[in-house]
């Protein structure tokens, strides 16, 4: 299973979404959710979590998350690790941001490699013409935009 994925919001906090489009076996399959007060990263990483819980739906197989964030690729290739080492806090000594969305991915890919599922991380340029990026980008932007209508 292959899922490209994407979050944002207009504003930084502003109202914002998540997205992802996952390609598997029986075809594609595609969610969006909507907060009306939340930050860029945020939804990112809840568009990656959204991601993890449709994979582990799935009895086995391998999982590639495709993400154009590097918030999220940083994070869960190298910070965590050391986040979790340093009781959630950063080389200068804050809390790290986002906790509770970083426990809760790492928790999901834990679960899921405990089950024998190959889980990767990649990362892709945004706004490149990769297609499925693109396709997750305007779930987002019309995914806000019904958001904001329905408030």
């Amino acid at each position: 299973m292959t899922i490209h994925t994407d979050g944002g919001c207009l504003g930084n906090p502003g109202p914002g979404a998540w997205a992802y489009v996952a390609q598997t076996a029986g075809g594609q399959v595609r969610a969006a959710g909507y907060a009306g007060d939340t930050t860029n990263n945020r939804m990112e990483l809840e568009a990656v979590i959204q991601a993890l819980r449709l994979a582990g739906e799935r009895t086995d197989g391998n999982v590639t998350v495709i993400t154009d964030s590097r918030y999220v690729e940083g994070g869960i290739g190298e910070w965590i690790r050391r986040w979790e080492a340093n009781g959630w806090k950063t080389r200068s000594g804050s809390a790290v941001k986002n906790r509770d969305l970083w426990q809760e991915l790492q928790a999901l890919k834990r679960a899921l490699q405990a089950r024998g599922f190959r889980v990767e991380f990649r990362r892709v340029r945004g706004h490149a013409g990769v297609e499925l990026n693109e396709a997750c980008h305007r779930l987002v932007t019309s995914t806000i935009a019904a958001g904001r209508k329905g408030r």
